[in-house]
């Protein structure tokens, strides 16, 4: 059985930022584990929510506002978090901004 993989050269081409919107697009989805490009126009936003699951978020471009629990940080290229599941989480764009969400396998109690 030969493994198969996904090769992405530029990031960028996958989410083009559209006017006034939020692109969204699934690059990755096996083994519990979904990646997911996002693309947002200057002033859009996902506001406050949760994911039953725990993720990761990294920004590629752009700026902007990430808001974790009760924390409101910046949100500018090279920015790295991790969520954990049920964590209230939201996100502005202050300048078209594109990240990287991976959303992990749930986590299993021990």
């Amino acid at each position: 059985m030969t493994a198969t993989y996904r090769y992405l050269p530029d990031l960028h081409q996958e989410a083009a930022v559209q006017p006034d919107g939020i692109l969204s697009r699934v690059l990755h989805n096996e083994g519990g584990v979904r990646t997911v490009i996002f693309a947002f126009d200057a002033g859009q936003e996902l506001t406050e929510h949760t994911a039953s699951r725990p993720a990761t978020l990294q920004v590629l471009s752009g700026a902007g506002t990430l808001r974790l629990g009760p924390d409101t940080l910046e949100a500018r290229p090279g920015t790295w978090a991790y969520m954990p599941a049920g964590l209230v989480h939201a996100i502005r764009a202050e300048s078209p901004l594109t990240l990287l969400l991976t959303l992990l396998p749930k986590e299993t109690p021990a």
